[in-house]
């Protein structure tokens, strides 16, 4: 008769040859980590530009809103100084709305250039994470075929 083959310790064998590679994981948990302190890095110096940004144009406002609520001699006086700071806001707006797309604009390039660098980073991991898990399987199968 016939003898059946022993197919959970083939199973075993077989699980066992496959490599379990914490390091590949550990340099992809770290190269991951690495980018979301850079990417942190970047969202929060543009928040504090912002918010420094922001901070100058409301006490330029608020400066000019007293200079404009002072009393005024001649009626006219007051159409001309709400026309004036009208006018002055109107300027101030296009300068930091400009400011503010600046900031947006480094932040988008800083967030690309980030993130080409972690494709490249991520890619050299898995390449070399699957040659070596390809190497170790071939030594395995040669093995495995040399031991027949």
């Amino acid at each position: 008769m016939a003898k059946t083959q022993d197919f959970t310790a083939m199973m075993k064998d077989v699980m066992g040859s496959f490599p379990v590679d914490t390091k590949a994981m550990e340099d992809a948990f770290k190269t991951s980590a690495t980018m979301n302190e850079k990417l942190t890095s970047v969202a929060l110096e543009a928040a504090e530009k912002s918010s420094e940004l922001s901070a100058k144009w409301t006490k330029d406002t608020l400066a000019k809103l007293g200079d404009m609520s002072k009393a005024k001699a001649e009626p006219a006086d007051y159409a001309k100084a709400m026309t004036d700071f009208a006018s002055a806001q109107a300027e101030v707006a296009a300068e930091n709305m400009a400011a503010f797309a600046e900031i947006a604009k480094k932040v988008q390039m800083d967030t690309v250039e980030l993130l080409m660098a972690a494709g490249k980073d991520f890619s050299e991991d898995a390449t070399a994470a699957v040659k070596k898990a390809t190497d170790e399987l071939t030594a395995t199968a040669k093995k495995a075929t040399a031991g027949k």
